[in-house]
């Protein structure tokens, strides 16, 4: 597992294109899609912005609570007059969790405990845009082939037939469709995700079990989380400001 657990220690937690320490069964039964707003964007930037200026405020939610599973993905926004976005940190959760309490979790662990990379800096966050991903709709696909691109996420588990350990891995919806991936292509980047080292033949193909699922996200960069908690009269993000100018 390429991640530290978050503060609340849920259960392992996989990455959005990497590994995932165990086999997953008990995803989150919602079959009807929760939608992602700006307001639970704005709830993850004011977690971190709390969390780095150590200001002693916890955010109050201003969203419904509901049950769902989530990932919380951090990038540094493009530089202009380029479309590259830079990875900082991405981590969820496929198990139903509270969302009240899984996004400020996961709002933490996503920019201070992903091991790819160094955890978030207070000067870093005016460069930063975050996205949630609130998934649901998880069923068992027929084939490995049974779901379609852009719209699915898939999660598949199989055991490794060289060394007969279990394995699996997930994908977002959008992560084939970001890399042009064919339906194959996206497989055989899942399986070696999840550490298989032999060839992603068709033998190995009918062995795995796909779960796939869909979800609604939102994204904000810095600025316009700020100009949406100054739409609402909440004013500029709290001590932050001065807290990354001055870190």
């Amino acid at each position: 597992n390429p991640f530290l657990p978050p503060p609340a220690s849920p259960p392992p937690l996989p990455s959005a294109d990497g590994r995932t320490r165990h086999s997953m069964r008990a995803y989150s039964e919602s079959k009807q899609l929760e939608l992602a707003t700006p307001a639970h964007v704005v709830f993850a930037f004011d977690t971190l912005v709390s969390h780095l200026s150590h200001n002693g405020t916890a955010p109050t939610p201003t969203f419904q609570d509901a049950t769902t599973a989530l990932f919380v993905t951090w990038n540094v926004s493009p530089r202009p007059g380029s479309s590259q976005r830079r990875l900082r940190g991405c981590i969820g959760i496929l198990e139903p969790r509270r969302l009240h309490t899984a996004l400020r979790d996961y709002a933490l662990t996503a920019a201070l405990n992903d091991r790819r990379f160094a955890p978030v800096s207070p000067r870093e966050v005016p460069s930063l845009e975050c996205t949630v991903s609130l998934l649901s709709c998880f069923e068992e696909a027929a084939a490995w082939d049974d779901w379609e691109i852009g719209t699915h996420g898939l999660v598949i588990e199989f055991t490794d037939p060289a060394t007969h350990v279990r394995r699996n891995a997930t994908f977002l919806p959008e992560i084939a469709a970001e890399h042009a991936w064919s339906k194959r292509d996206t497989m055989r980047e899942l399986v070696r995700k999840a550490g298989y080292e032999g060839e992603a033949d068709a033998s190995l193909l009918g062995s795995l079990r796909v779960t796939r699922y869909q979800s609604s996200k939102c994204t904000l960069t810095y600025a316009q989380y700020a100009a949406c908690r100054d739409e609402v009269g909440e004013g500029a993000p709290p001590p932050l400001a001065t807290a990354v100018v001055q870190a």
